[in-house]
């Protein structure tokens, strides 16, 4: 069988600095990610598509309270938010596939599978919050909301408003990740794990959404890693991950190994936020499964030679 790989994009890549928040700019940049993966889908390797979400919740979040400020329209919780976001982003993606594919010839099934990722109702995020999420709110608002439903809220001096934060606690497993493999394995192109998924837990024999949010690099190497993927790709908007970054001593790295990734991460190399979570899913995928992972810009996926490699 040709090689398995999973290719995460960040919510980020759809909502572009200085490009339009409407849906035709992102249905345009989703087009333009969709091109890059001509050569993949080609190939005929078994591909599997993850995304983030993130602007694209807090937008969701947004148009929520506004109805709720207007009307008596109840907001929805973040999972039923998360949930929403996964299905729009995968239509798009589905259809952008399905039409380059068209358009080059390429005769493959697209399918988008709505993912649940189970999480430890006990893992210590709980007990900091620190994910940012939706509107601001006045000090009285916020302490207001926190008093009535038990939610945490932090001030961001530098908007001065105040914004709820939830948790982002570690993926431990994604449902279906066996289906996700067998449609894979068939030659079906497959989008799931978006946003990192939907956060669940399991009560009294109950599955349940939590108020949570999941790095999505970080569950699609889970997914990587359960289904034996070959290649890991985790497209970002730099070439190659780089050693003081944006200084004078800018250095690229073509190719580090996973104690390489940890000496970098031990030594504060990497951003919070930024590339570290990045590093840390590549260390979890290529520790667990052996396999390769790349990241890069999506631009550069038809260079066999891009990006910066991180290997056992």
């Amino acid at each position: 069988m040709e090689k398995l790989v999973v290719i995460a994009f960040g919510g980020n890549a759809l909502l572009r600095k200085g490009g339009g928040v409407d849906y035709a700019a992102q249905k345009d940049n989703v087009a333009q990610i969709c091109a890059t993966l001509e050569g993949m889908a080609r190939s005929g390797a078994r591909m599997i598509i993850g995304h983030g979400n993130g602007p694209q919740v807090g937008n969701v979040l947004l148009q929520h309270e506004a109805g709720r400020r207007l009307s008596d329209v109840e907001a929805m919780p973040l999972d039923f938010c998360v949930a929403e976001t996964q299905g729009s982003l995968g239509y798009m993606i589905e259809c952008g596939m399905r039409n380059m594919m068209a358009e080059k010839g390429i005769e493959r099934n697209v399918v988008t599978l709505l993912s649940q990722v189970v999480v430890d109702e006990n893992d210590p995020a709980f007990q900091n919050p620190t994910k940012p999420i939706g509107p601001y709110y006045t000090e009285e608002e916020a302490k207001k909301f926190a008093a009535e439903k038990g939610e945490t809220y932090h001030c961001d001096a530098k908007r001065g408003g105040w914004r709820k934060v939830v948790a982002s606690p570690k993926p431990i497993a994604v449902h279906n990740v066996e289906l996700v493999k067998q449609l894979a394995d068939g030659g079906n192109v497959v989008v799931a794990v978006g946003g990192g998924g939907v956060a669940v837990v399991n009560k009294e024999g109950k599955w349940q959404g939590l108020e949570a949010v999941i790095d999505k690099d970080l569950a699609l190497a889970v997914t990587a890693t359960a289904v034996g993927a070959d290649e890991f790709y985790i497209l970002t908007d730099i070439e190659k991950v780089c050693l003081h970054f944006n200084t004078p001593e800018e250095k690229q790295l073509d190719k580090i190994t996973v104690a390489e990734a940890k000496q970098y991460l031990a030594e504060g190399h990497f951003a919070e936020g930024s590339m570290a979570p990045k590093i840390r899913a590549a260390v979890h995928f290529v520790d667990s499964c052996g396999g390769e992972c790349i990241i890069t810009d999506a631009a550069c996926l038809g260079d066999p030679t891009c990006g910066t490699r991180i290997v056992k």
